[in-house]
């Protein structure tokens, strides 16, 4: 179970990121329930980070440039592209344990809302808000 909401965490940090120059800016903190921001983010050390019991309230991350943060985990982008709107990511992710490469698929929905899209797994789809005012 453990490995499981590993790979949830990890797969709810990386898609967020593109590189085409037609995606939407990403850089800030992105989560699940929209009304949720103030539960989810806190800043620590000038940098924005998840909660302690953010978990509570939703998914969420921090894109920060091609570095993407989750509670924990740490993923840096490798190779990124673009497909009649759907963006591809393959990323690097490291945790206090291990380093995997993983590959996700998303759409932007305007300038503040995205969606994960899971291949083969339609009803599995997950919609990220942009927390706004957190960076």
């Amino acid at each position: 179970m453990r490995a499981f909401a590993k790979a949830v965490c990890v797969s709810a940090c990386l898609f967020a990121f593109a590189g085409s120059a037609q995606a939407i800016e990403l850089d800030g903190a992105w989560v699940t329930n929209e009304t949720a921001c103030s539960k989810v983010f806190t800043k620590r050390g000038g940098r924005t980070v998840l909660t302690k019991d953010a978990d509570i309230y939703g998914s969420g991350f921090v894109i920060d440039r091609n570095q993407i943060r989750g509670k924990v985990v740490t993923c840096t982008i490798k190779a990124r592209k673009e497909d009649g709107g759907t963006h591809h990511l393959l990323a690097s992710c490291s945790n206090d344990v291990a380093l995997q490469n993983f590959q996700f698929s998303y759409k932007p929905d305007g300038d503040n809302k995205i969606t994960r899209y899971f291949s083969g797994l339609p009803g599995l789809d997950t919609s990220y808000y942009r927390c706004p005012g957190v960076r």
